[in-house]
């Protein structure tokens, strides 16, 4: 169930919490009322400013992805260059996937895996804006701010918002700090406010109930609505008074008591797909531990593409593998983190191919960099951009490929580099169409100049 809180507790008699319930008719998110955003959709889509019905899921795995224990497993390199985890065979005769992917290693047939992704960037906070923006310009707005610029701001028929963010509530305060510098990263720069992702889960995404979370100040008491949402849907529909707003306000409130509504509610989910994607059983953290999420995660993110949003990021933390008494080291970061990407990602992609949605929904997995390519004495490797982890799935792409080729350590590209521009355009081209069409539509100049700098993978087109 979703649930829109604020910022402000009380406590009711019983001594529990008690988030207090909000109005619909202005869900001021970024300092635009819903219905707003709503209105300008339309607004783009009469003027020209049409997109394809696809949606894109960006797996960012915050830290740092070893490229070597991911998706390029280097098995002919000498000891202290080849996975430290071994590797398993995929789908792709004589393509090897890092040991802790076996059920991804089954799919690769499904899968474009890149290995020739490369950038210069070794910072964290620089190289996670860069990735999500495609490029180092000044104040340039992330890819999913971009696209929602380009397509509206949500779906005209769902309300369902374009931009999503999904992460959850963080007990490791390393795995915090990455969470809100993806959140960041992701803003929409200067394309306004009203651009930014909608935040989902990061206080809340142990069970069902999800907690979407919008500031007191970017609600506006239009509708005078002081109940629960369900009760504010029985008011309405004994009251018929629906009819009384405009049709902004009409899909506006869709979305929180309609169909989009429930796109956020996995109690309506069939339980054997929930248990498919159930990564539960995993721990994830460095000094404290939680139950992994990612799974819950990646099927909301099927169900919120399906209701109509375009773009999910979707966080996965704890990447960072230096080893040594503050980060996880390669093998045990592998078997912590690794093992659950492998479990919910390959129940992703198996999830949207049976549900016919393969060329719909365009999965991405990367970091903001790659890592060393000599394992450390202590297990570990260091920041290394100049060759990063990235594979795509679905979106109508060309599958079942490698692109690129890295050296005989995987340390840089030996053919075919892909560039951060590559990658923006990419997700362009699959959301939007030729950015050509829709460079010159009032967008701010380095946003347009951005758009006509880079071109698609050329092998996934």
């Amino acid at each position: 169930m979703l649930k829109l809180v604020t910022g402000r507790a009380s406590r009711n008699c019983a001594g529990t919490t008690r988030r207090e319930f909000l109005e619909v008719g202005t869900l001021a998110l970024g300092g635009m009322s819903l219905a707003g955003l709503l209105s300008t959709r339309a607004r783009a889509a009469s003027t020209g400013q049409s997109s394809k019905d696809t949606s894109v899921v960006l797996l960012f795995l915050t830290g740092g992805p070893s490229q070597i224990e991911t998706f390029d497993p280097k098995t002919a390199a000498p000891s202290e260059y080849r996975s430290a985890t071994g590797s398993v065979a995929s789908s792709i005769p004589g393509v090897a996937l890092g040991a802790t992917f076996p059920r991804l290693a089954r799919l690769t047939d499904k899968m474009a895996l890149v290995r020739s992704f490369t950038h210069d960037t070794s910072d964290h906070t620089s190289a996670v804006q860069q990735v999500c923006r495609g490029g180092d310009l000044i104040n340039r707005a992330g890819m999913c701010a971009t696209a929602t610029r380009m397509r509206g701001t949500a779906h005209p028929v769902t309300g369902m918002p374009t931009n999503i963010y999904l992460s959850s509530k963080e007990v490791d305060r390393q795995f915090n700090k990455e969470r809100l510098r993806l959140f960041d990263a992701a803003g929409p720069g200067e394309l306004g406010s009203a651009y930014g992702p909608l935040q989902v889960g990061g206080d809340n995404l142990a069970g069902n109930d999800m907690q979407l979370r919008v500031a007191r100040t970017r609600f506006e008491d239009r509708l005078g609505l002081q109940k629960s949402l369900d009760g504010l849907n029985r008011r309405f529909e004994a009251r018929n008074k629906i009819q009384q707003h405009d049709q902004y306000e009409q899909q506006a409130l869709e979305l929180v008591l309609g169909k989009s509504r429930a796109a956020f509610d996995l109690s309506q989910e069939d339980p054997r797909v929930v248990e498919r994607y159930d990564t539960s059983n995993y721990l994830t953290g460095i000094r404290k531990n939680r139950r992994s999420t990612l799974g819950k995660q990646l099927l909301l993110a099927r169900r919120l593409c399906e209701a109509g949003c375009g773009f999910v990021t979707v966080h996965n933390p704890g990447w960072d593998m230096h080893g040594g008494d503050t980060q996880l080291n390669i093998p045990d970061g592998m078997e912590e983190l690794g093992r659950p990407v492998d479990h919910a990602v390959s129940a992703f992609i198996e999830d949207v191919a049976m549900r016919g949605l393969s060329d719909k929904i365009l999965l991405i997995i990367t970091g903001e960099f790659g890592r060393t390519a000599r394992v450390k004495d202590n297990g570990g490797r260091d920041h290394w951009p100049r060759l990063s982890t990235l594979a795509f799935a679905g979106g109508g792409l060309r599958m079942g490929q490698v692109i690129g080729q890295s050296s005989a350590i995987a340390d840089e590209p030996h053919s075919d580099p892909v560039t951060l521009d590559n990658l923006f355009a990419t997700v362009i081209h699959t959301l939007v169409g030729d950015p050509v069409l829709h460079s010159q539509r009032n967008l701010p100049r380095n946003v347009a100049t951005s758009l006509m700098r880079g071109q698609p993978i050329a092998q996934l087109i």
